[in-house]
This record gives structure tokens, sequence and C-alpha cells, in this order.
């Protein structure tokens, strides 16, 4: 079985799309130790609401997310 690296690097070298690729480095290049993330209050509200929705079950699991994810993916790439 692939380790998660050699998938990753599998997915990257079928990636075409500029905008993707560097979304991905900047991804990789963020060093989350040092960086400091501030809050807008429509960020933290939005945040509050997710928290909110967990804790009443309306939430999705990993699975279901990832389907909903890859249905949105090629509905975008057919032009839909």
């Amino acid at each position: 079985m692939a380790t998660l690296k050699e998938r990753l690097i599998e997915k990257i070298q079928q990636v075409d799309d500029r905008k993707t690729l560097e979304e991905v480095y900047r991804l990789l290049t963020i060093n989350f130790e040092e960086e400091i993330f501030l809050l807008s209050d429509d960020h933290k509200t939005a945040i509050y609401e997710a928290e909110e929705q967990i804790k009443n079950g309306q939430s999705l699991t990993s699975e279901e997310a990832h389907k909903q994810t890859e249905e949105w993916l090629k509905r975008r790439s057919s032009g839909q």
C-alpha cells in the first residue's frame, strides 16, 4: 500500500492546472508554528455557527464530504 506521501506525489503529478499547483505549493510552504492567524468577526461567527451545527448533528462524515466534493468537482469540470 502506498504511503500518504507517495499518494500525494502521484496526485500532484496528475495536476496540470497552474493555480492548483500554486495553491498546493503555498500550503506546503506555510510554517504553521510561526504564523499567527487573525480572525475577522465574520470568521469568528462562521466558526461559532459551524460548532453549533456540529453540536446539533448537522455535519457530514469524512466519506460524505469526500463524495460531495467529488461530485462538485465533476460538475465543475464538465462546465455545469
